[in-house]
């Protein structure tokens, strides 16, 4: 499972949240948005995929990761984050090579093709 810096073509980050703190993902979202060159996608009020509650995804290049991810661990405000490369293997992606601000949640790996 030997990768090289080389084999990752990018990172997404995914952002944990519920009717509680929806507010506070969104506030995350927004000054996210304005610090940093990321693509945000869409609200995902229910489980999608191998992520077992709400999210929405952030992605971005990896000349920015410690950046981004340095901020999003000040200042994600007790949300669970998930970030993980993009190396083209999806189950090590989502869980050997992945990490996590704040708790980690249970991923959903058999809804991964």
């Amino acid at each position: 499972m030997s990768k090289t810096i080389e084999s990752i073509a990018g990172y997404h980050a995914h952002v944990y949240y519920d009717s509680d703190n929806k507010k506070v993902a969104d506030r995350l979202r927004r000054r996210m948005k304005t610090r940093f060159n990321v693509n945000l996608g869409r609200w995902h009020e229910n489980p999608v995929g191998p992520h077992p509650k709400g999210m929405y995804q952030v992605e971005f290049k990896a000349d920015i990761f410690s950046s981004l991810v340095t901020w999003m661990s000040f200042n994600r405000d007790g949300l669970s984050i998930l970030v993980h490369p993009l190396t083209g293997d999806d189950i090590a992606d989502h869980t050997s090579f992945a990490i996590w601000l704040g708790e980690s949640l249970k991923l959903r790996l058999n809804k991964i093709s």
